[in-house]
């Protein structure tokens, strides 16, 4: 029985691994990741407010797009070069809620401790896209280590260029 999308997002917070393979598996769930990835969106725009109205505004536009080309790189990458077992769907899906941790990068507002809290929240919802990776393209921990690395690798040199 599919989880609300509330239970998903504390499940793939709290890298319940379950939650992850739910929702790699429920084709509906496409549009719930990406209302994740909304308010994450919302979440890191408000959070960068104290940046203006264009920080503000580029971090909602790079959550938003950034979902999607890290999806689609890590995709590429975890199933074409290292044998992985995945549609793009599953991987935009497990990538979607695995941004969950993210609707705390609100936080970012508070004056000195929103820097502190929007790193630990960065590095949560890289543990998070690691493992609904890891699941989503069914590899062991160096292959998925090895997609995020080079994964990573991509997608920073195609931001500079464009």
């Amino acid at each position: 029985m599919a989880g609300t999308m509330l239970d998903r997002m504390v499940g793939a917070a709290f890298l319940n691994i379950d939650t992850f393979e739910e929702v790699e598996h429920d084709q509906d769930a496409t549009g719930q990741a990406a209302a994740v990835v909304a308010m994450v969106a919302v979440a890191q725009a408000i959070g960068a407010s104290p940046l203006g109205i264009l920080g503000a505004a580029k971090a909602a536009v790079v959550a938003l797009v950034g979902w999607l080309a890290w999806a689609g790189i890590t995709y590429l990458v975890g199933d074409k070069m290292f044998g992985g077992q995945a549609t793009w769907g599953e991987v935009l899906r497990t990538l979607g809620f695995a941004q969950a941790p993210g609707v705390l990068m609100i936080l970012g507002i508070i004056p000195i401790l929103g820097w502190g809290v929007t790193g630990v929240v960065g590095l949560w919802m890289l543990v998070t896209a690691f493992i609904g990776l890891r699941q989503a393209l069914d590899l062991g921990n160096g292959k998925t280590f090895a997609t995020v690395v080079v994964g990573w690798l991509v997608y920073a040199v195609l931001s500079v260029l464009f």
